[in-house]
C-alpha cells in the first residue's frame, strides 16, 4: 500500500485509498476544472471537501501543500518517476493529468502549444475577471455606492467574452473539433458568469451566439455534469 503519511495534508484529510490521485477541492469555477478533467479521463481518484467558508485552505496541513492556500490541490501517489507529487494551480494541474494521460491535449507540437495558450488566457484573464465583476456585483462590492468598480470589471468581462465568441466562430470547441483542457478550463467560469453570479446581462449576454451553444455542449457532457458536483459541498 502506498504510503503518504509524509504529507502533512493527509493528517486531517485521510486517505481511504492512498494508491489513489488525492484530489483537495470545492466546486468552484477553479475547482471544477480539476474534478471534470478527472472524470473525463477516467484516472482514479478520491476527492477530499476542502470547506474555504470555514478556511480550510489556510490551515497548516492545507498549506503544506499549497502555500498559496487556494484550491485546487492535488497529490498523485503515482508521480513521475513511480514518486508522489504534489501539485497546486488549476491549469497546471490541467496540463499535468493531460500529459500524465495523454488525453484532452493535442500530441502535436503546434497543437499543444495553441492549447496552452487559451488555458492561460483563461488563467490571466477570464477567470480573475469573472470573478472581480461578481464581488462587485453580487457580493459584499454590491453595496458600494461607487459603481466604477464593477463597470470596470464588467466592461473588461465583456471584451473577454467576446475573445472567445470569436474564437469559438465556426468552431464546436476552442480547439475546432476537438474537445480539449482549453474547454474544461473556461465552461465553469462561463456558466458562473451568467448562473451563480447573476451577470448575463451587464455582459450582454444574450448578444452571444456561439458561447452559449458552446456552453451548452459543454455542460451536455456527463463527465462535466459529474465534475460540476465534485466533491460534495459541506
Amino acid at each position: 500500500m502506498t504510503d503518504l503519511s509524509a504529507f502533512p495534508i493527509t493528517a486531517r484529510w485521510p486517505a481511504e485509498h492512498p494508491d489513489r490521485l488525492q484530489l483537495y477541492s470545492l466546486p468552484t469555477p477553479n475547482g471544477v476544472k480539476v474534478s471534470i478533467m478527472l472524470e473525463e479521463i477516467g484516472l482514479p481518484y478520491e476527492a477530499h471537501t476542502i470547506n474555504i467558508g470555514k478556511d480550510e485552505s489556510w490551515t497548516p496541513e492545507f498549506l503544506s501543500l499549497n502555500p498559496n492556500g487556494k484550491i485546487p490541490a492535488i497529490l498523485d501517489p503515482n508521480g513521475p518517476g513511480g514518486q508522489p507529487l504534489a501539485l497546486f494551480e488549476s491549469g497546471a494541474i490541467l496540463l499535468y493529468l493531460a500529459e500524465k494521460t495523454g488525453k484532452l491535449l493535442p500530441t502535436d507540437a503546434a497543437g499543444r502549444y495553441e492549447t496552452v495558450q487559451w488555458v492561460m488566457w483563461q488563467m490571466g484573464g477570464l477567470g480573475p475577471m469573472f470573478g472581480q465583476l461578481g464581488f462587485f456585483h453580487k457580493f459584499a462590492g454590491r453595496e458600494y455606492e461607487d459603481k466604477r468598480p464593477r463597470d470596470r470589471y464588467a466592461k473588461e468581462s465583456a471584451r473577454l467574452i467576446r475573445v472567445l465568441e470569436t474564437r469559438l466562430e465556426g468552431r464546436d470547441w476552442i480547439m475546432g473539433d476537438d474537445y480539449t483542457i482549453a474547454d474544461i478550463a473556461s465552461l465553469g467560469w462561463v456558466r458562473n458568469l451568467i448562473g451563480f453570479y447573476g451577470a448575463a446581462e451587464l455582459v450582454a449576454y444574450d448578444e452571444l451566439k456561439n458561447v452559449p451553444a458552446w456552453l451548452e455542449r459543454g455542460l451536455a457532457r456527463p463527465a462535466v455534469q459529474r465534475g460540476l458536483e465534485i466533491p460534495p459541498r459541506p
